[in-house]
């Protein structure tokens, strides 16, 4: 049967302020990318989703970001290599507090947003955020776009990476994403979301915004919890990967 790991960014709620809907989102995920309190997420929301993801037996990953509270980290901040090693490696040391609390195994980290984008196609960047992870646990998964710096920079510090494809975001023909910016750029419409989540399970491709049929081997699929509809996205995803043959479950060790 295939196999194909289905992902959410979670705990991204801070104070007064409810981002996503966790508590409906969890039981139809294999793993949780956790904010860590950058871009979103404080302790006690962080706590929330640690316990959450451990009744619904997700696996728990951290999601650090840029600082970037107001942006919520989709904004590209010029940071020196040392400073988005210390920041990656503070905000998977604050989830892992968590994670150990509560009897639950701190799995992967993917970075947040534009640290993700820019992880993807600068070296330095990438090569910070890899030194990060594989100091702070070597066994960690590393969550990184296929044929990027980052997934490089994940494999040469010796770190098994996963590579990532998205549900609800729309490709350009080089198999970037499409910026946010651009109409169309995130698939609302949720049998859009998962015809193209069964593309990348079953074919390992997707059908760029051109109309081109691009690879993309991807071992987990992300669906952002952020998004209006995410509930129901994931939901027709679920029953379409179901109806396809392909289980969901988390990474594990091959």
């Amino acid at each position: 049967m295939t196999r194909i790991d289905l992902n959410c960014d979670m705990g991204e709620s801070f104070g007064a302020y409810t981002i996503g809907a966790d508590e409906e989102i969890m039981p139809l995920v294999s793993s949780a990318n956790i904010a860590c309190g950058f871009h979103g997420g404080d302790p006690l929301v962080m706590r929330r989703a640690v316990r959450l993801a451990r009744k619904h037996g997700v696996a728990v990953g951290a999601h650090p970001g840029y600082r970037d509270l107001a942006g919520f980290g989709r904004r590209s901040i010029a940071c020196s290599p040392d400073e988005i090693y210390g920041d990656v490696l503070y905000q998977i040391g604050a989830l892992a507090a968590f994670c150990k609390t509560e009897g639950v195994a701190l799995r992967h980290v993917k970075p947040h947003g534009a640290l993700y984008n820019t992880a993807a196609v600068d070296p330095a960047v990438a090569r910070a955020i890899a030194a990060a992870v594989a100091d702070f646990d070597r066994g960690l998964f590393l969550f990184a776009p296929p044929g990027s710096a980052l997934e490089e920079a994940g494999a040469a510090a010796g770190l098994r990476v996963v590579r990532e494809a998205f549900a609800d975001r729309r490709y350009a023909a080089d198999g970037t994403l499409l910026p946010r910016s651009r109409p169309g750029s995130v698939l609302r419409d949720p049998g859009e979301a998962a015809a193209q989540a069964c593309q990348v399970a079953c074919a390992g491709t997707v059908t760029a915004a051109t109309g081109e049929e691009v690879p993309v081997a991807a071992r987990t699929i992300c669906v952002h919890g952020d998004h209006d509809g995410a509930v129901e996205r994931l939901r027709r995803i679920r029953e379409s990967l179901a109806a396809a043959g392909v289980e969901v479950a988390a990474p594990h060790l091959d």
